[in-house]
């Protein structure tokens, strides 16, 4: 083989390479697969609301959350402490956080950091 040849050979192989990248999934940013899946969540004038799975036995005391100010727009995350050990149909249950129980201000807006599963309960 020729060096024209096999140079023509080797840049058609790298521009195939280039051509076709190989795409994957980015991976979870560290500790966001941890986060609870909400249903949905609601920002009113007094707090946040959030619709969370239940079993029956689900409260606000089953859950903790987290503020980090840094950002313009604080971040809010919301984890469970206890899993609900009920034997009840699969349902929701709606849970609600004043501003004075989160530490903001009144009518603040917040970024909820936590993972959507939809009314299916499994994220999209």
């Amino acid at each position: 083989m020729t060096r024209r040849a096999w140079l023509i050979v080797s840049l058609a192989a790298l521009a195939a390479c280039v051509t076709n990248p190989r795409t994957a999934a980015p991976p979870p940013a560290a500790g966001l697969e941890l986060l609870e899946p909400i249903l949905g969540a609601k920002l009113t004038a007094d707090g946040v609301t959030i619709r969370v799975r239940s079993s029956g036995c689900t409260t606000k005391q089953d859950f903790a959350f987290y503020i980090e100010r840094a950002a313009p727009t604080p971040t809010l995350v919301f984890g469970r402490k206890r899993i609900d050990t009920c034997k009840g149909p699969a349902g929701a249950a709606d849970l609600s956080f004043s501003f004075a129980e989160l530490g903001l201000g009144h009518g603040a807006q917040v970024f909820i950091l936590n993972p959507f599963a939809g009314e299916s309960g499994r994220p999209p």
